[in-house]
C-alpha cells in the first residue's frame, strides 16, 4: 500500500514520568501511561524522551558506530555472512552482515560479548555496556507501564526476564544491536523495491519488506529518519521523521503480543534506504530488544488473573525457545476480525480503566447495563458449556473466524457445519471461540442455553456492539 507523507501524531512521553513510585500514581504517571498506551493502540509505536545526559550518551555511541562500520571491509568474510537464523536467536554476538538486507550489525550481549576486544586493530563501537543498561531500564519501565494499563500486578513479567544484574555465568537474552543500513562502501546484494507515496514520491525498501521483532519491547535510536511502521488500517507512516535529539522510538514485539493474549499488538516495520546512498556512512541505529529468557514460557496466566478474556490460541503456555524459532505470519496478526485495541483514559476517580475503543457513531447506542454480570455470565457459559459438550462427545472443536462463520450459518456444506450439528450449536449463532463472539452472539447463546435468561435481558440492545443493533433481530432470532 502506498505510504503517507504526513507524520503520525505519535504519543510522546518523558522517561522520567514513567518511573513508578510507592502509593497512589501521580498525575504525570497516569497521563504518560495513557499517552503511551493510546499511541500503541493506534500506531503500535510511541516516542520516549530521555534526560539530556542520557541523550548525549546515545549521540556519542551513534558517532562511534558510524566510525566502526566505516572501517569495515567492503566484502565481509564468509563466516560473517549471517541471515536471520531463528535457532541462534539468543547466541548472536559481535559483527555480522546480511547482504540481502544491505545491513551490517554488531550485537552486544552481556555474558557472551567480550568487554575487551581480542583484536586491538578493530575496536567495537564505544559505550555499549552503558547504552545497554540505559535502554534496558527504559524498556522495562515501558513494559511495567503497559502492565499498569492492563490492570496486571506490578512487574508481572519478572519471571521471564533476565536477572538484574546478571548472575555468574549467565548470558543475556536481551540484546543491543548496533546496525548500519546501506553503507555505500559495503557491497551487499542491494535488492530493493520501490513504493510510491500518495504525493508521487518514490521510496526504496529492501525486497524482504517488513519485519516484526520477537521482543517484548524494542527501543530504537537512529542518526537519520527512515523507520516506517504500519498502522491497523494498513497505512505506512514514517515514525522518526521529526524526532528531537533526546527522543527515541519504542514499539511492542511479538513476545508481548503472546504474553498479553493479543491485547497489545506488535509493530510491523520496515526501513527506508532511498535517501541514504548520498552520504558516506549509511543509516546507523541503536536497537535494544528486551527479550524473554529462553528457558521460560510465555503464559497468559497474568491476563486471566486480571479478568481478561484469553482466546484459544493463547490458552496453552508456549516455551520461549519454541516461540522464537517458529514463524509468525503477519496476516494472522493484523487481519483479525475481532481486533482488540484498547485506550486507557483517566477516570474521574483517578484510576486507569481499560475500555474498548468505540467507533465514532456509538453516541446513539444505549449505555451498558449497570452491572457487567450478564456479560461475564455469557463468557462463563460459553467457555464451560461448549467445551463440556465437546469433551463429552469427543469432538475436536474447529473454530472459524467471525467473518467466515457468519457466511456459514445457513450453509449445509460449510467447514464447521458438521461440528455445529454434532455439538447442538444453536441456529443463527456464529461458531467461533467464546472470547471471539460479539455481544449479539453471546445474547443468542444465552437465550439458547440458559432457560429463563430472556426474562432478565430487557436491555439487549445496550449489550450490542455499535453498528450491530440493526442486525440483531436477523441474527439472533
Amino acid at each position: 500500500m502506498a505510504g503517507d507523507d504526513s507524520l503520525p501524531s505519535l504519543g510522546r512521553v518523558k522517561l522520567t514520568d514513567l518511573i513508578p513510585s510507592e502509593g497512589l500514581p501521580s498525575d504525570s504517571y497516569k497521563l504518560s501511561v495513557s499517552t503511551l498506551s493510546q499511541s500503541f493502540a493506534q500506531y503500535s509505536a510511541a516516542v520516549i524522551q530521555f534526560p539530556a545526559a542520557d541523550a548525549a550518551l546515545l549521540r556519542s555511541s551513534l558517532d562511534s558506530a558510524r566510525l566502526y562500520f566505516q572501517q569495515r571491509e567492503a566484502y565481509p568474510s564468509a563466516d560473517m555472512i549471517h541471515t536471520n537464523d531463528s535457532r541462534e536467536w539468543c547466541k548472536t554476538s559481535g559483527y555480522y552482515a546480511d547482504p540481502q538486507l544491505w545491513q551490517e550489525t554488531y550485537d552486544y550481549r552481556p555474558g557472551l560479548t567480550p568487554i575487551e576486544p581480542s583484536n586491538a586493530m578493530e575496536l567495537p563501537p564505544g559505550g555499549l555496556p552503558d547504552i545497554f543498561g540505559l535502554l534496558g531500564k527504559a524498556a522495562r519501565g515501558i513494559l511495567d507501564a503497559m502492565s499498569y494499563c492492563l490492570n496486571l500486578r506490578s512487574s508481572p513479567f519478572t519471571e521471564i526476564l533476565d536477572n538484574v544484574p546478571l548472575r555468574s555465568r549467565e548470558v543475556s537474552s536481551s540484546v543491543l544491536s548496533v546496525c548500519c543500513h546501506a553503507r555505500p562502501s559495503f557491497h551487499g546484494a542491494q535488492h530493493h523495491n520501490l513504493t510510491t507515496q500518495d504525493d508521487g514520491q518514490l521510496m526504496m525498501f529492501h525486497d524482504h519488506g517488513h519485519q516484526v521483532d520477537k521482543s517484548l519491547i524494542s527501543v530504537v535510536k537512529s542518526d537519520k529518519a527512515g523507520l516506517h511502521v504500519r498502522d491497523f488500517h494498513g497505512r505506512w507512516f514514517l515514525v522518526d521523521g521529526d524526532l528531537g535529539p533526546q527522543e527515541a522510538v519504542v514499539y511492542p514485539g511479538l513476545a508481548l503480543y503472546q504474553a498479553t493474549a493479543g491485547y497489545v499488538n506488535p509493530a510491523l516495520h520496515r526501513t527506508e534506504i532511498n535517501n541514504i546512498p548520498g552520504n558516506m556512512y549509511g543509516r546507523c541505529s541503536l536497537v535494544f530488544k528486551l527479550m524473554p529468557k529462553s528457558m521460560t514460557c510465555l503464559s497468559c496466566s497474568e491476563m486471566r488473573a486480571a479478568g481478561h478474556g484469553v482466546e484459544a490460541q493463547f490458552q496453552i503456555p508456549v516455551p520461549v525457545d519454541d516461540f522464537m524459532q517458529r514463524s509468525h505470519p503477519t496476516d494472522q496478526l493484523f487481519n483479525r476480525n475481532t481486533f482488540q485495541s484498547f485506550s486507557f483514559p483517566t477516570a474521574q476517580d483517578g484510576s486507569m480503566k481499560p475500555l474498548m475503543r468505540r467507533r465514532k457513531n456509538n453516541t446513539r447506542c444505549k449505555p451498558l447495563p449497570p452491572s457487567k454480570r450478564l456479560r461475564l455470565e455469557a463468557q462463563r457459559v460459553l467457555k464451560e458449556r461448549v467445551q463440556d459438550i465437546a469433551d463429552k462427545k469427543g469432538i475436536k472443536l474447529r473454530f472459524c473466524n467471525l467473518k467466515e462463520c457468519e457466511n456459514h450459518i445457513h450453509a449445509l456444506d460449510s467447514p464447521c457445519a458438521n461440528i455445529r450439528m454434532e455439538i447442538g450449536w444453536p441456529q443463527g449463532v456464529p461458531f467461533v471461540h467464546p472470547h471471539d463472539l460479539p455481544n449479539k452472539a453471546k445474547i443468542g447463546f444465552l437465550e439458547a442455553y440458559e432457560p429463563g435468561w430472556t426474562a432478565t435481558h430487557d436491555m439487549d440492545l445496550s449489550l450490542t456492539e455499535p453498528g450491530q443493533a440493526s442486525q440483531q433481530s436477523a441474527n439472533c432470532n
